[in-house]
């Protein structure tokens, strides 16, 4: 149990209320254990001697005993449940704040789908727990050391029998425990798998009804469903012995210390009243043993599910921060900045992806990158935002290597659109104003016209006040993206990272939006912009273009310049426009 063990740090902030519920447990211990202890009074010196008095005041101290058990019971209960909902709120937070430190390769080991069950699944399984054991779990030993004790106390002959059962049900419980929590880890991994399967089915609906893939997709889904029955049957088979054996042992140990005492209650070294109440003690010995074994199951399915949160949380993120991170000197200048590829080398699980990338984009350029799928076009501008870390080499902006400069400084001198234009539930204006949330009404709209953004967002029922559905179902692929690139305008970026970002654009659109940012750059700032495109016609424009093959720079250049020199270039050049193609720059 050492990872359930280590999660209990989460419980330090609530420890007042964790302390308050374990110390009305132990008062309703204590009035549990004093009913016996009446009982045995109740039959030695009121019925037996006939003394009513005896009777009356013993039953209204039962009473009593009862009504304090029950008040502390509601009491421990709803503390219990306070620090246990507490304990939730805190994993699950400190869970997303892990995730917002990891990098692309992090969240690569890691799949959605993974980490939707550790965050709401394995920590409800991890709750249940915490809240449990400020009940059950910590009342079960106390009531059995008490029980104990006052057994002692009653009868030492029948106490030896507890000390009989005890190891015999310490040992069933050991073997159960030892073979319960690699079951219960096989169940939470099938349900990583069953939840993987209905997320990407949810996300990718339409094209599963394009191309009439239902059945597939229904039978995919039942056999992950099948299989996760297969493995909750089993487990629930394995712990459907332990508690019948459990029950059979504490039958056994009452059969038990009735013959005894009654053999001992007529030989007279032994009152009635001390027969009942060792019987009690014992029961109330026995009974929490096996609750306990009841708890087998799911105290193993808290460890599997706690050990799988421990492993994101103790997960350290691929790409840090240096211990003394430098500054740059020309941050907040409205001039973009200079980055560098000196002799870029990455590697993806020990893949090459990029070899001896050499790349200077000066202040204010407009670099392009193209090349076939795969090249590595992404991969390379991930490298300035540190997305990824390079394996070999080192990318600076303004001199400085971006592993030595702050993420969030290094992150707010850049705006970011790519490809999959991700946009968050709220109004199209939260969408824009994500980077910079205090941006004014006439900054939106500037951001957006230069998007070429702002006539549709008109022509929605609210405006810029609509509401964007999940991942923006409710736009179009080029809307949304539009609306990514007025985002990214709207931080006033001094590098720029257009990836694909007009994939699903129109080629009158992307025109105007080309001409949009040429003159936002020029009147407002110029920032140093790279543009990762599949067509050709994105880059025509462009101060620099690099031509990616294969992981290594193939040709760098003007379109011109290109066009002339570089084979692999015309060969673009030629699949796309035509060897006699027109564009706006020729």
């Amino acid at each position: 149990m050492r990872s359930l063990v280590r999660m209990f740090r989460f419980v330090r902030p609530h420890r007042w209320q964790a302390i308050g519920a374990l110390a009305l447990l132990l008062g309703m211990v204590g009035a549990d254990l004093l009913i016996p202890r009446l009982t045995q009074r109740v039959i030695d010196q009121g019925i037996a001697v006939g003394d009513m008095r005896v009777i009356a005041t013993t039953a209204l101290a039962m009473i009593g005993a009862a009504l304090v058990s029950t008040l502390f019971a509601i009491a421990n209960t709803v503390l219990s449940v306070r620090v246990g909902q507490g304990f939730a709120h805190d994993v699950r937070s400190a869970l997303m704040r892990k995730v917002q430190t990891f990098s692309f390769r992090n969240l690569d080991r890691f799949q959605t789908g993974q980490l939707i069950v550790r965050t709401t699944s394995d920590v409800a399984m991890v709750e249940m727990i915490v809240a449990m054991s400020l009940r059950i779990l910590t009342r079960a030993p106390v009531w059995v050391v008490g029980s104990m004790a006052l057994l002692i106390l009653t009868s030492r002959q029948l106490a030896w029998l507890l000390v009989a059962f005890v190891p015999v049900i310490v040992a069933l419980v050991s073997v159960f425990l030892a073979r319960a929590r690699p079951m219960f880890l096989g169940v939470q991994k099938q349900l990583d798998r069953l939840n993987t399967v209905l997320q990407e089915n949810l996300a990718g609906v339409r094209v599963v009804k394009a191309f009439a893939r239902e059945g597939h997709e229904a039978q995919r889904f039942d056999r992950e469903n099948e299989a996760l029955m297969q493995r909750n049957i089993h487990v629930m088979s394995f712990f459907a012995v332990l508690a019948p054996s459990m029950t059979l042992l504490v039958n056994l140990g009452v059969v038990g210390a009735i013959w005894l005492g009654g053999r001992a209650a007529i030989g007279g070294t032994m009152t009635v009243g001390q027969v009942v109440a060792s019987v009690n003690y014992l029961t109330y010995a026995l009974f929490p043993m096996m609750l306990i074994a009841g708890m087998m199951g799911p105290l193993s399915a808290a460890e599997a599910s706690a050990s799988r949160i421990l492993e994101v949380l103790d997960a350290e993120p691929d790409v840090r921060e240096r211990p003394q991170p430098q500054r740059l000197s020309a941050s907040g200048s409205p001039r973009g900045a200079r980055v560098v590829f000196e002799d870029v080398t990455f590697a993806y699980d020990g893949e090459p992806v990029l070899r001896g990338v050499s790349l200077v984009a000066e202040p204010g350029e407009t670099v392009a990158v193209l090349g076939a799928t795969g090249s590595g076009k992404s991969t390379l501008i991930h490298l300035i935002p540190r997305f990824y870390d390079v394996t070999g080499g080192r990318v600076t902006v303004d001199g400085v290597d971006v592993r030595d400069l702050p993420l969030a400084d290094l992150r707010r001198q850049m705006g970011i659109a790519l490809q999959e234009a991700v946009l968050f539930t709220g109004t199209v204006r939260d969408n824009i104003r994500f980077g910079r949330p205090e941006a004014s009404e006439e900054e939106v709209i500037a951001a957006a016209r230069a998007a070429q953004a702002h006539e549709f967002i008109l022509d929605l029922p609210q405006g810029y006040d609509t509401v964007v559905g999940e991942r923006g179902v409710n736009l179009s692929g080029g809307q949304r993206q539009r609306i990514a690139i007025a985002r990214a305008l709207l931080v006033r970026p001094r590098i720029l990272v257009l990836d694909d970002s007009t994939s699903a654009v129109d080629i009158e659109t992307e025109i105007k939006l080309q001409d949009a940012l040429d003159r936002l750059m020029a009147e407002d700032h110029s920032a140093t912009r790279f543009v990762v495109a599949q067509r050709i016609s994105t880059v025509l424009l462009a101060d620099k273009i690099v031509v990616l093959d294969r992981g290594r720079v193939a040709a760098i250049g003007t379109h011109d310049e290109l066009l002339r020199g570089s084979p692999i270039y015309q060969d673009i050049y030629a699949s796309q426009l035509g060897s006699g193609g027109v564009n706006r720059g020729a």
